[in-house]
């Protein structure tokens, strides 16, 4: 692993509410709203935490017809 790969890692890992989404990850994948309902944030926030995430390889998104769902990696 590249220094600049461990720098986006743990600057992913630093947030709290980002820590929050890995956790509730680590329980099966979930789609967006899903991730949204724990928390006091709207999807649009949501969902930049989880650019951040997937931006570290620490999180993948797919697609299942409709749904996208998130899944960690």
């Amino acid at each position: 692993m590249t220094p600049a790969k461990l720098d986006l890692t743990f600057a992913a890992l630093a947030d709290p509410t980002r820590r929050a989404i890995l956790a509730r990850l680590a329980k099966g994948e979930a789609s967006v709203n899903e991730l949204v309902e724990p928390f006091a944030l709207s999807q649009p926030a949501i969902s930049r935490h989880l650019k951040v995430l997937e931006h570290a390889g620490l999180v993948s998104r797919g697609r299942d017809a409709q749904r996208r769902p998130v899944r960690l990696e």
